[in-house]
């Protein structure tokens, strides 16, 4: 049974897709425009957050609470909802598994959406998979260095930070690791947009990593914790 408290976070934000974004669905749609003012006027109401705790400038909610404003938003543009779980799927991962640096440098403008946040694990090679991803990052001093490419991609482009899922170990889901890369890193570039059938409000692109160095301050969790963190980002939190 719903409390008093999620009740009114579902009307509020059933309220918020049928004035911002059900009017305009069908028109982004058809232009392939992605609304970045509109996911700003999300965050005004703390939806640019939801899992992110409270002391990290988040919504602090749960998994329930999430599904919640997810459904009440989906009401109204199912494409922009789904590109906003995802955009707090990598503020919750960043929270969840970064430091207080990583912490500090990210979650306030993610939970504002004053930057955007995409998820890259499918690869053109490795979709349903997932473990048998390509992508590399090579140790290299205080440095990884990132090659590879990553597939159908929400937000990819518009994003400005990215949770990379990449190999740097031994083949199986032991040798992945998680890397926060950043839209204005050298060597980072992105695909034609996808031809898609509806979807099209959020762009979805390749992310291409050509020698992508990032110092080893970006690496989110220990090296070889990556496949663990992406599954836990896409089962809700429910993995330990």
């Amino acid at each position: 049974m719903l409390t008093k408290d999620q009740l009114a976070l579902a009307e509020v934000t059933l309220d918020f897709a049928q004035e911002q974004l059900s009017p305009h669905a069908v028109a982004w749609d058809q232009d392939k425009h992605f609304p970045v003012d509109v996911l700003r006027r999300a965050a005004d109401l703390g939806l640019g957050g939801v899992y992110v705790r409270e002391e990290h400038g988040g919504s602090g909610l749960g998994r329930v609470d999430g599904v919640l404003v997810f459904e009440s938003l989906a009401t109204g543009c199912p494409s922009i909802a789904g590109y906003l779980s995802i955009h707090n799927m990598v503020a919750w991962m960043i929270d969840r598994y970064g430091d207080d640096a990583q912490r500090g440098r990210w979650l306030p403008d993610l939970c504002s959406a004053r930057r955007l946040g995409s998820y890259c694990l499918t690869e053109p090679g490795a979709g349903s998979d997932a473990a048998a991803l390509r992508t590399r990052a090579e140790r290299d001093g205080d440095d990884y260095v990132l090659t590879g490419v990553k597939q159908f991609v929400s937000g990819a482009g518009a994003s400005d930070v990215y949770v990379v899922m990449a190999r740097t170990g031994a083949e199986g889901p032991g040798g992945i690791t998680a890397f926060v890369v950043e839209r204005d890193d050298p060597g980072v570039s992105f695909g034609a947009n996808e031809r898609k059938m509806g979807w099209n409000a959020q762009p979805t692109r390749q992310v291409i990593l050509d020698g992508v160095r990032i110092p080893a301050g970006r690496r989110l969790g220990a090296e070889g914790e990556g496949f663990r963190i992406a599954m836990h980002g896409l089962n809700g939190g429910r993995l330990g």
